[in-house]
C-alpha cells in the first residue's frame, strides 16, 4: 500500500496494515506507526502539532505517514479513530488523563495517604484502558491457544517476573501442564529447547525489553513454534513474531510503573481457560458414566 492505493476504512484495518508493514518502515515513520497504536486516543484528539511532539518527529513527517497508507492528508487518517471514540468511548480520554495525573502530582513533602491516592487512581485509569487494547477475540484466541497446547512454557524476567510467575501457578492449579522457563543457570534457552510442536509459550515482557526473553521467543518463533506475548506494543520485539498477542499498558505514577493490569490480564487469561477447560470435560465426564 502506498500514495494513491485504497486507504484502510477503519482503525482496526490500520492498525493491522501498520503492524505488516512496521520492519519496512524508516526509523521515523516507525515512530509514528508506534505512536498510533500505542495511543490511539491522542491521534482521534490532538491537532497535528501535539501529535508531531509527542511522537518526537515534524508534523510534516505525519503527513507522509498518512500519504504512505493511500489516505489524502493526516486528517483523513484521524477521522477513523475519531469515529471509533464515537461507537466506543469507554475511557475517552485514558491517555490524557494518565498524563495530566503524572504532571500534577507531586510527592515532595505529600502525606503518605496522598500518595497512595495517586497510585491508585493511576492504576485504575490503567485497569479501564485494558478494555481498549485487549478485545474480546483478542482474548478467546489467547484462551483457545492455551486450551489447544500440550504443555504451556511461560518466560518474563526482571520487572516482568511476577507476572510470568503466577501464570505458572494459576494454570498449575487450574491443571494444564506447565513449565516456567525460569532461566536458572542460564539455562533459559535449553528450557525452551525441549518444547514440542504443539507446545505454547507464553512471553511477558515490557520496555526496555528483556534481552532473554527476546532472544528465546525469536527462538521458538524460528522453529515455528506458537507464541502468545503479553507486552505493551503491538509491535514489541516479542509481539512482532508472536502468533497471538495481548497489549497492556500500565499507568506510571512519578516514573514509577504497576503491573495491576498485567495481573488483572493475567488472571482473566487464566479463569477463561479454566471456564473453558470445564465446559471441555463436562461431555466427556457424561460419557465416562454411561
Amino acid at each position: 500500500m502506498s500514495e494513491g492505493s485504497t486507504p484502510p476504512v477503519t482503525a482496526e484495518q490500520l492498525r493491522a496494515e501498520i503492524v505488516r508493514r512496521y520492519e519496512s518502515l524508516s526509523k521515523r515513520l516507525q515512530q509514528i506507526g508506534r505512536y498510533i497504536l500505542d495511543e490511539p486516543n491522542d491521534i482521534a484528539l490532538e491537532t497535528l502539532a501535539v501529535i508531531a511532539s509527542r511522537c518526537g518527529v515534524q508534523p510534516s513527517a505525519i503527513v507522509r505517514f498518512a500519504k504512505s497508507f493511500g489516505f489524502e492528508g493526516a486528517s483523513q487518517m484521524q477521522k477513523l479513530f475519531r469515529d471509533g471514540l464515537l461507537s466506543n468511548n469507554a475511557a475517552l480520554g485514558y491517555s490524557e488523563r494518565v498524563r495530566q495525573l503524572d504532571e500534577t502530582t507531586n510527592a515532595t513533602g505529600a502525606d503518605p495517604a496522598d500518595l497512595l491516592a495517586e497510585f491508585v487512581e493511576g492504576n485504575a485509569l490503567a485497569l479501564q484502558g485494558l478494555l481498549q487494547t485487549v478485545s474480546g477475540a483478542d482474548m478467546k484466541a489467547a484462551v483457545d491457544a492455551i486450551a489447544a497446547a500440550d504443555v504451556v512454557h511461560v518466560v518474563g524476567f526482571r520487572r516482568s517476573f511476577p507476572v510470568a510467575s503466577y501464570l505458572v501457578y494459576s494454570l498449575l492449579q487450574a491443571g494444564k501442564r506447565t513449565v516456567f522457563v525460569d532461566g536458572v543457570g542460564g539455562l533459559a534457552m535449553q528450557q525452551v529447547g525441549a518444547m514440542g510442536p504443539a507446545d505454547l509459550l507464553i512471553a511477558v515482557s515490557y520496555q526496555p525489553y528483556s534481552e532473554e526473553t527476546v532472544g528465546i521467543v525469536e527462538a521458538v518463533s524460528a522453529r515455528g513454534g506458537k507464541v502468545l506475548a503479553l507486552s505493551d506494543s503491538l509491535v514489541s520485539p516479542i509481539a512482532k513474531p508472536a502468533t497471538c498477542v495481548l497489549q497492556v499498558r500500565e499507568s506510571e505514577v512519578h516514573k514509577f510503573r504497576s503491573l495491576s493490569a498485567s495481573m488483572c490480564l493475567a488472571q482473566a487469561l487464566v479463569i477463561n481457560f479454566a471456564f473453558e477447560a470445564s465446559r471441555q470435560a463436562a461431555p466427556k465426564a457424561k460419557r465416562a458414566k454411561r
